[in-house]
């Protein structure tokens, strides 16, 4: 085929929806307000979690409002399209696809993500839902040994594969008449029965045939979309009765890196792709749930491993090699979700660059999607923030009515205005009843949670080396100083590392000097015979604060 001069494509690509149908039936009774009855998750659950759950709905609806505001017909949805799996909502979901599709004319392309399904059988979910009086209760699909009081429903039941690609199907996991190509990595019969593939645990004791769902698609004449399934399951070392859910290693983690052991044939699939749409002159567009290059970059790796060694990202890091695989196999750009990060990153070796470009979450900080848009040869990438999209007050009203029931302390996030101000603040909730408990240092976290910055610098145990000019370094006076706390520092930490350009959008101009002046006093190697270890670390935390900062600030300002 020959290179058409004048085509031109555009697609938006949706990450890590996690979408929860408020108004869904999950066998719990709903709460009234005004005309709806809504079927809530708790705030307690939210503010522990690296995601927010029934802001979920209107973040997708105001998403797809945009995408076809700007008459974009083809979506691609990045994995964890759904809260966890559960039936109920993946059922809901695909009506609201459905019907978009009928009245827009738009086509949506899925990927598994971890939080769609779980190995070849599924698994249970449980939730706390909350009630009319702001009390909890557990809803489940487990009733072997149901909780006192709790609802058991089959609705809440996450699929495994093969049934939940089936309730997806008409969504790219299967072959379209509208399709101007369609394959697998077995060829182009579309029967589940066709792409399977057997692993095998170490000790070869555990054997199971899984299903691939993996595909690509033309869905516009000259555009190929290559839709990898890089959502792995491991088998465990043993034997294991049916269903078990320890027959398999949770996906969570495994992702590129256990691509390479399991599932080699994807590599020659995709040699053999990219080399047929070098030659028909296609542009090839490639998709996974899970990161082929950290999203934090270079330096990001080595400060993830150095300050959260048993942290969730430190562990899910992708191997160089998996980078290395994808350049041999001709790969040059690929997109993922899965960390709720806005960012690229690159790798590059004799054979070539690729590209990894991290597509941030609906329901985290910062709440974006992508529109990738094709000219030419031209690939442009635009992040499109729906910050500004008003909070359902209606809610916000229910978790403060549960906050009061519980005894619990109101986050600061109950009191936005809008969504972006919500996700900020939920921030700084996940560092206070998350982050801190989960993977800081207890000697560090106690020494700064209760600090202001002027604290910070003057205590013998967290001042930097040589603070004695931090002042004129900061340009602040010592009341400002006291006037910021060290937990609001730490947010603007993470707002930063997950978002990039935005955070320093929304941070101002003002606070960003602050941050970095503050930064700058500890580039001072502190020695190890100094003996303080939080002012060590705490050396490292600035250290990388300057490195996000730097890349936001970059030119391609991604994260």
């Amino acid at each position: 085929m020959a290179h058409d001069p004048d085509r031109r494509f555009s697609l938006a690509v949706i990450a890590d929806a996690h979408f929860h149908d408020i108004e869904g039936d999950y066998a719990v009774p709903s709460i009234a307000v005004g005309e709806r009855r809504l079927t809530l998750q708790t705030w307690a659950h939210s503010r522990e979690s690296t995601r927010v759950f029934n802001e979920s709905a209107g973040a997708f609806d105001r998403a797809l409002e945009t995408i076809a505001a700007r008459g974009i017909r083809h979506v691609v949805l990045l994995g964890d399209y759904t809260d966890d799996g559960q039936r109920r909502t993946t059922a809901s979901l695909e009506r609201r696809l459905a019907d978009h599709e009928a009245q827009f004319g738009t086509r949506f392309y899925a990927l598994p993500g971890n939080h769609d399904m779980f190995g070849p059988w599924g698994r249970h979910q449980s939730r706390y839902f909350l009630q009319e009086d702001g009390v909890p209760v557990l809803v489940t699909s487990d009733g072997r040994d149901p909780k006192p009081g709790s609802i058991v429903t089959p609705h809440m039941y996450c699929e495994g594969y093969p049934a939940a690609l089936l309730s997806m199907a008409r969504h790219g996991y299967f072959r379209r008449p509208v399709d101007w190509w369609w394959e697998t990595p077995f060829g182009h019969d579309d029967a589940l029965e066709a792409r399977r593939y057997e692993v095998v645990s170490q000790d070869g004791q555990n054997r199971h045939l899984l299903v691939d769902a993996s595909y690509l698609v033309e869905p516009e004449e000259g555009l190929w979309l290559l839709m990898i399934d890089a959502n792995v399951f491991e088998p465990n070392n043993g034997t294991f009765k049916t269903g078990s859910k320890g027959a398999f290693i949770d996906s969570t983690g495994a992702g590129w890196n256990a691509m390479l052991r399991l599932k080699p044939f994807i590599f020659d699939w995709i040699r053999d792709v990219s080399a047929r749409a070098t030659a028909l002159g296609k542009v090839l567009l490639t998709y996974s749930h899970y990161p082929a290059i950290s999203p934090f970059g270079d330096g990001g790796d080595g400060f993830e491993r150095d300050l959260f060694p048993g942290g969730v990202a430190a562990q899910r890091i992708p191997q160089d090699a998996v980078a290395e695989a994808l350049i041999t196999a001709g790969i040059s750009l690929h997109f993922s979700g899965h960390w709720h990060v806005r960012g690229v990153s690159r790798r590059k070796n004799a054979n070539g660059e690729l590209t990894n470009i991290s597509v941030p979450s609906l329901v985290a900080f910062p709440p974006a999607f992508d529109v990738v848009s094709v000219c030419h040869d031209d690939i442009a990438v635009e992040t499109v923030d729906i910050s500004s999209m008003a909070l359902d007050q209606a809610i916000v009203a229910l978790y403060r009515r549960e906050c009061e029931q519980a005894g619990l302390s109101e986050d600061a996030a109950l009191s936005a205005a809008t969504y972006g101000e919500f996700l900020s603040r939920h921030t700084k909730a996940l560092v206070l009843h998350r982050y801190f408990p989960r993977e800081w240092p207890a000697q560090v976290v106690a020494a700064i949670i209760s600090m202001t910055v002027a604290d910070l610098l003057r205590d013998p145990v967290t001042r930097p080396r040589d603070g004695a000019d931090f002042y004129e370094t900061v340009a602040m006076s010592e009341d400002e100083l006291k006037a910021i706390d060290v937990i609001g520092l730490v947010t603007d930490w993470y707002l930063i590392r997950q978002g990039g350009s935005i955070a320093m959008s929304y941070l101002g101009n003002r606070r960003i000097a602050v941050l970095r002046g503050i930064s700058l006093l500890y580039c001072e190697k502190i020695d190890d015979e100094d003996n303080r270890a939080v002012a060590r670390y705490l050396a490292t935390f600035f250290r990388s604060l300057i490195f996000y900062l730097d890349r936001a600030a970059g030119p391609t300002a991604g994260g």
